[in-house]
C-alpha cells in the first residue's frame, strides 16, 4: 500500500480532550517529510484551522474548509481559493425563517468570515473552540450583502436546546433535504452546507495539485461527514470513538482522539 498524503478531521478525531493537538501527535506529523502532503478537513472556517498548521510548521498545506465547502491551496501563500459552494441567500432566508420560531441561535459563514447575532453562550462557546472571533449583529443586511455580492453562506450552523434542535432538524430535513446537508455534530448543533459537496470532493480537487490519486491518501475521522471521505480514500482509520456507521466503511480503527489515535496509525503505517 502506497501513502503518499494524509487528510484528517480535526473535530473528535485529530485533537485530544482538551482541543489542542498532543505532544505525540505533533511529534508523528514533523517526522513526516516537510514535503508530505498533511491536509486537514472540517466543517470548521478557515481561520479556526490555520493555527493547526501553524503548530504542524505545515503553513504553505491546503485546507478544506466548511466540509468541502471552501478548498483553499495555503493560508501562507494568500489563501488562494481551490473551490467554492454557496447556500444561496434566498435560502437562508428560508432556514432563519423556520429557525425564528425557536430559540435557536443561527450563525452564518462565508470564507473567513463569521456573523454571530449576538455574544451568547453560544457565540461564547466557539470563540473559545475555535479561537476566532465573530462579527455580530442581525443577519439581514449580511444577506443583502451577498445578493448583492452573488455571494451566499459556506456554512449555516443553528445551536440550541436538543429538543429544539431535533425540531428544527426535522422542519428543515423535510423541506430542503434534496438540497442540503443537516449534518448533526451533536444534539445541539445543525451544521448545514450544499448537498453537492463533501469533504471527499474537496479533496479530489487538492490532489490534482499534488497528482495524487485517492487511492493513495491514508484519511482518519470520526463523524458522519467523515464517511464519504473514508469510504473514497486508500486507506481510511476510523477512531475509537467514532460513530458504528464511521467504523463500517473504515479499513482499520485505531484508538480514541483522547489516546492519540491518530498518532499511532501514522507511526505504524508510516514511520
Amino acid at each position: 500500500m502506497k501513502i503518499s498524503a494524509i487528510c484528517t478531521d480535526i473535530d473528535g478525531t485529530l485533537l485530544d480532550k482538551g482541543r489542542q493537538l498532543s505532544e505525540r501527535t505533533l511529534k508523528a506529523f514533523a517526522a513526516l517529510p516537510a514535503d508530505f502532503p498533511v491536509i486537514l478537513a472540517s466543517s470548521r472556517m478557515p481561520g479556526a484551522m490555520t493555527h493547526l498548521l501553524q503548530e504542524f510548521k505545515r503553513l504553505d498545506n491546503p485546507l478544506i474548509c466548511y466540509n468541502g465547502g471552501y478548498v483553499i491551496r495555503s493560508p501562507h501563500k494568500g489563501s488562494e481559493m481551490v473551490d467554492s459552494t454557496y447556500i444561496n441567500p434566498d435560502t437562508c432566508r428560508k432556514i432563519m425563517e423556520v429557525a425564528a420560531q425557536t430559540q435557536v441561535h443561527i450563525s452564518l459563514y462565508a470564507a473567513d468570515d463569521w456573523y454571530a447575532p449576538a455574544m451568547d453562550k453560544w457565540t461564547e462557546k466557539e470563540e473559545m473552540v475555535t479561537k476566532v472571533k465573530a462579527t455580530l449583529g442581525k443577519h439581514h443586511g449580511v444577506i443583502e450583502n451577498w445578493e448583492s455580492a452573488k455571494m451566499g453562506a459556506h456554512k449555516v450552523m443553528c445551536m440550541g436546546q436538543a429538543d429544539e434542535i431535533q425540531w428544527l432538524y426535522d422542519q428543515l430535513l423535510n423541506s430542503h433535504g434534496s438540497s442540503l446537508h443537516l449534518y448533526r455534530s451533536k444534539d445541539t448543533y445543525i451544521e448545514i452546507a450544499p448537498k453537492t459537496i463533501s469533504k471527499a470532493s474537496g479533496l479530489r480537487r487538492i490532489l490534482a495539485d499534488y497528482n495524487i490519486p485517492m487511492n493513495e491518501v491514508l484519511a482518519f475521522g470520526d463523524n458522519y461527514n467523515d464517511i464519504p471521505l473514508l469510504d473514497e480514500v486508500g486507506y481510511g482509520v476510523a477512531v475509537a470513538n467514532a460513530r458504528e456507521e464511521v467504523k463500517a466503511v473504515a479499513n482499520e480503527i485505531t484508538s480514541s482522539n483522547i489516546t492519540d489515535g491518530v498518532a499511532k496509525s501514522i507511526e505504524k503505517l508510516l514511520l
